[in-house]
């Protein structure tokens, strides 16, 4: 499987790194945290780790290391914006469950 942006998530990652002026692209990555037990990790890479597997969406690259991978396969990232609030919004298949304030998250 792979790791896929929508193209809102995309167009606002290009915008962000064009902000930035560097950046490769973006690294996804999974954490031991919160209440659920894991939590995401949304970077930008300006080096590329040889251990990570690479996936390109919508002209972004994406990176995410082998142990993310196992819980992140399959996962699709989108960009949402509801009322003042906007943000990353991962959509991950392999989540079983989410704790009640949605920081973290279980497979």
């Amino acid at each position: 499987m792979a790791i896929t942006l929508t193209e809102r998530a995309a167009d606002r990652v290009k915008t962000f790194l064009a902000n930035r002026g560097k950046g490769m692209g973006l690294r996804l990555g999974v954490k031991t945290t919160g209440c659920s037990g894991m939590a995401y990790i949304l970077e930008f890479v300006d080096e590329v780790d040889e251990q990570d597997q690479m996936f390109e969406s919508c002209g972004v690259k994406i990176f995410v290391d082998p142990k993310s991978m196992i819980y992140m396969d399959g996962t699709e990232l989108d960009f949402a914006k509801e009322g003042l609030n906007e943000g990353f919004k991962f959509n991950n298949p392999n989540v079983k469950d989410t704790c009640g304030c949605g920081e973290s998250f279980t497979v």
